[in-house]
């Protein structure tokens, strides 16, 4: 290894490394995010191109079996059906980024306030589910991983095997079952506004909640219990222990910030499947959220609504994907110690 030498007028070592240090975790901020527009980009043009090319004729279904082909051709005027693809589409972009989704084709209700009324609903049950995913995936990654091949490992391990080969609406019925008619702790289905009530909100808002984070605490404790053993067998870890550390002070204060952020990838992923698993969980608990106003509109061809909810939805996905990767870059190690990207000079 070469060692570096300092010349009279050159600045420090030290802070000619900090502009590599910086470097790296720029570099993959701005490749998320590249990432994320562009994702969204391609789902909207895709679920546009499909509902243009659809066999269905809007006017036709909203006007009924009596229409005339002139009443057609005006409807079709008006829903702006009559221009090129590519003028649409850009029009419609242009009008969303100003918060405009356009109106629905049957209801003529404006698309933006049917998603206003409804996403709270998608929105706060998700929020609440990754709460209870991150409690309880790290609570039973930790205690896992306290006592390696203990009985707390080994059930924590038999337990997230099982819940993470179940679908969210499969665990929903469980719950269901056991919890709402067995125990009649909670209520089957329904809903209740969080901003009238924050009691009757979270009775209602606990099992779909849970049927969605049960899969997804599974994966964050398997994941971090697999991190934090693997770190614990660490020379610094060791040499911690060498030292007179308590095993909870080394597990607590040196490796579990070493752990977290391979869990936060797991995390990232885990918010599609969050978002995904709505659709069954809003028909199984007869929620009044934006799936199923996607799907009744999906069912009747109302395209601006389908276009709208999905726009909202991949947005509010893609943003939290963006910020817990970007809480990951700033946690990761080889980051922080400017080791990657040309960290070493």
């Amino acid at each position: 290894m070469t060692a570096v030498t300092s010349v009279p007028g050159d600045p420090p070592v030290a802070s000619r490394r900090t502009p590599f240090r910086l470097l790296a975790p720029v570099r993959r901020f701005a490749r998320l995010l590249l990432t994320s527009v562009t994702v969204l980009f391609l789902a909207s043009v895709i679920t546009f191109a499909l509902g243009a090319l659809s066999k269905n004729n809007p006017a036709a279904v909203v006007l009924g079996e009596t229409a005339t082909p002139q009443d057609i051709a005006r409807l079709n005027h008006q829903f702006g059906l009559d221009r090129p693809l590519v003028v649409r589409y850009v029009d419609w972009v242009r009008a969303a980024l100003h918060g405009d989704l356009g109106q629905s084709w049957f209801t003529t209700v404006p698309v933006a306030r049917s998603v206003q009324l409804a996403f709270p609903v998608d929105l706060s049950i998700a929020l609440y589910a990754l709460v209870l995913a991150l409690v309880l995936g790290f609570g039973a990654g930790v205690a896992a991983a306290a006592r390696p091949g203990g009985v707390a490992d080994r059930i924590v391990t038999v337990v997230c095997s099982v819940l993470a080969t179940m679908p969210p609406f499969v665990i929903g019925i469980a719950l269901i079952v056991l919890l709402a008619v067995k125990a009649r702790l909670f209520p089957a289905g329904g809903y209740s506004p969080y901003a009238i009530d924050l009691v009757h909100w979270l009775r209602y808002a606990t099992l779909p909640a849970l049927a969605l984070a049960l899969e997804v605490a599974a994966n964050i404790a398997r994941q971090l219990r697999t991190s934090l053993v693997t770190a614990q067998g660490e020379n610094y870890a060791i040499g911690a222990r060498m030292r007179g550390y308590s095993r909870g002070r080394v597990l607590f204060g040196h490796v579990l910030r070493n752990a977290v952020a391979p869990t936060l990838a797991v995390v990232t992923n885990a918010l599609p499947l969050i978002m995904g698993g709505a659709v069954m969980t809003e028909k199984l608990f007869n929620l009044p959220g934006v799936a199923q106003l996607a799907l009744q509109s999906a069912q009747r061809g109302d395209v601006p609504v389908v276009l709208g909810t999905l726009l909202v939805t991949s947005a509010v996905v893609l943003l939290g994907t963006l910020a817990l990767g970007a809480l990951q870059i700033l946690l990761d190690p080889a980051a922080r110690r400017g080791t990657a990207s040309g960290g070493r000079r």
